[in-house]
């Protein structure tokens, strides 16, 4: 019964998030600050998310083939290498890291 509780009260949230975000005033959309930070944060949230997973294990800070993957990806995109080009080199560069260390 624990679970439904839970499944309803995110879903309410969610929902009042949704709305909060539709009753603000357009004034306050058009902001610079704004409109600066509505562009700006969910390229820091994305980064976040992959710097989490790919460098976190539990509360334990690990390098591992992830890593070598994301770095490949790094040097890819820095090249400017087409986006497909990246993807490939992480992927590669992380199957060899998992192939060499077992």
């Amino acid at each position: 019964m624990n679970i439904w509780i839970a499944i309803a009260v995110t879903a309410v949230g969610c929902y009042a998030v949704k709305l909060l975000g539709l009753l603000v005033p357009v004034g306050v959309l058009e902001k610079p600050l704004v409109k600066k930070m509505a562009a700006l944060l969910p390229v820091a949230l994305l980064a976040a998310l992959t710097a989490q997973q790919t460098f976190a294990e539990g509360q334990e800070l690990i390098l591992d083939a992830k890593a070598a993957g994301l770095l490949a990806a790094a040097v890819a995109f820095v090249l400017r290498a087409p986006f497909l080009l990246i993807i490939g080199a992480a992927v590669i560069v992380t199957a060899g890291v998992r192939a060499i260390g077992g």
